[in-house]
């Protein structure tokens, strides 16, 4: 079996595949990509076994992430996390992991990265788990009655009735006052967990590229911002991205509020599925509150073919001293050293 590969940024039989694809998400669109592009500079191609011309029944979308601090490689997809490789019953594995080997060697990849929701990708032989998440995802097929019952009594149900008690003013929407808020809120978050903050482009060229499908939720407190999250939506699915607070306003239950506003309102407008994304294994509490909102929680692998006498670059994340210095760091400055950073880290 021949592979091609194409521009899922110019070959609209890309956007074909990802809207009638039973496992594509919202990473695997063309806005996203876009917004991936235009922050990072990273160039998308998708590998697929369809012939030039012929309508896609299965594609694989990749980012080149090239970098003089952590090597160049391909990653499916950066600051995704997750993308389901989209196969068919015509497109093997075995295909897949070749065209993987020889572009290691051909092209001096340090790797390739795939980053599956289910275990059929791990099948291939010279792929490695390289890293492995918790996944939270919510059905909301039944009653909203029901899924509150779900939520845990004490940490969830109650907080909730408690933020509604402290007359919080809730907002929904793109503009740029909530990205604004939200950034700011974001940026003591990350220092908080002693982490670089993302690039304030990286969220203006979501919201550009990707509303009305990228939402802000936010909620004050005498106009205050308390706690804010960003949300993703494809199809039937609405993904909780990004959350963020003030941590002396934490006694309002803001956070709380947020999600079950965001339960109720994906419940009214037909959604099927809350993604909550991946969380460290390490990072019991994050799991444990997700765990509450009556998530099913599962384990995700991420895959990597590479090259012989392969050796890691450690994270920005991963290093004490880099993480020290993140929480030192004032916000202007955090967020520059965010836009020089995070470029390599894909």
């Amino acid at each position: 079996m021949r592979l091609y590969t194409l521009d899922p940024m110019l070959d609209h039989r890309w956007d074909d595949l990802v809207a009638r694809h039973p496992q594509a998400s919202v990473f695997h669109r063309r806005e996203w990509l876009q917004a991936l592009t235009q922050t990072y500079g990273y160039r998308p191609l998708v590998v697929t076994g369809n012939h030039p011309g012929e309508a896609l029944s299965n594609g694989v979308v990749l980012c080149e992430v090239r970098s003089w601090i952590t090597g160049s490689r391909l990653v499916s997809l950066p600051f995704s996390d997750h993308a389901q490789p989209l196969l068919d019953e015509s497109c093997e594995i075995s295909e897949i992991e070749r065209w993987m080997r020889e572009e290691c060697e051909q092209a001096d990849w340090r790797y390739i990265e795939f980053r599956p929701l289910s275990a059929r990708f791990q099948a291939a032989d010279s792929m490695r788990v390289s890293k492995s998440f918790w996944f939270h995802s919510l059905d909301l097929s039944t009653s909203i009655e029901q899924l509150f019952r779900k939520c845990h009594r004490n940490c969830m149900q109650r907080r909730v009735r408690h933020a509604e008690r402290q007359g919080l003013a809730y907002q929904r929407g793109c503009s740029a006052e909530l990205l604004d808020d939200f950034y700011e809120l974001l940026m003591m978050t990350r220092k908080r967990h002693r982490l670089l903050p993302q690039p304030r482009a990286w969220f203006r060229n979501l919201m550009e590229c990707m509303a009305p499908d990228a939402e802000i939720r936010l909620v004050r407190k005498d106009g205050i911002p308390v706690a804010a999250i960003l949300t993703l939506r494809h199809g039937r699915t609405v993904v909780f991205k990004y959350g963020c607070s003030d941590q002396k306003l934490h006694h309002f239950a803001g956070m709380s509020l947020l999600l079950w506003r965001l339960i109720e309102e994906s419940k009214a407008e037909r959604a099927e599925q809350l993604d909550l994304g991946r969380t460290d294994m390490d990072n019991a509490g994050l799991a444990r509150f997700k765990d509450r909102l009556g998530a099913l929680r599962t384990q995700i692998d991420y895959l990597r073919c590479s090259r012989e006498n392969f050796e890691s670059f450690a994270a920005v994340s991963d290093m004490p001293k880099a993480r020290a210095l993140c929480s030192t760091l004032p916000g202007v400055l955090s967020s520059i050293a965010g836009e020089l950073i995070y470029r390599h880290m894909g």
